[in-house]
């Protein structure tokens, strides 16, 4: 696990945060937890769309760039969705719901993971 920090701001978004490498990790990602907490989260790379069909939490969502840079952050995803897209994103980052809630995690602030 690792903490995912703003580099802009320096504040950390969230403490338990993991890199999807695994093909199991980028195929379930939280479909098979039934609360996910706004300290966990995992970051996907190569990855422009998501989809929250057969989840049973909400999720807070980060499209980053190519640098790591915010694109564009959607809050309280609902489940079911079918698609939740930014084209031209390099990564995504889901947290539990309420990992932004006050948190300035703007357009173009560099995220890391430490």
């Amino acid at each position: 696990m690792a903490l995912l920090r703003n580099a802009t701001t320096g504040e950390v978004i969230a403490a338990n945060v993991r890199a999807a490498n695994s093909w199991w990790d980028r195929f379930a990602g939280f479909i098979p937890q039934r609360v996910v907490e706004p300290d966990d989260g995992l970051w996907f790379d190569r990855c422009w769309a998501i989809h929250t069909l057969g989840m049973r939490a909400q999720i807070d969502v980060i499209f980053l760039d190519a640098r790591d840079c915010v694109m564009r952050t959607a809050c309280a995803v609902p489940q079911h969705r079918l698609a939740v897209v930014c084209p031209g994103a390099r990564s995504v980052v889901e947290l539990g719901t309420g990992a932004l809630d006050g948190r300035d995690v703007l357009a173009g602030d560099r995220l890391f993971l430490e």
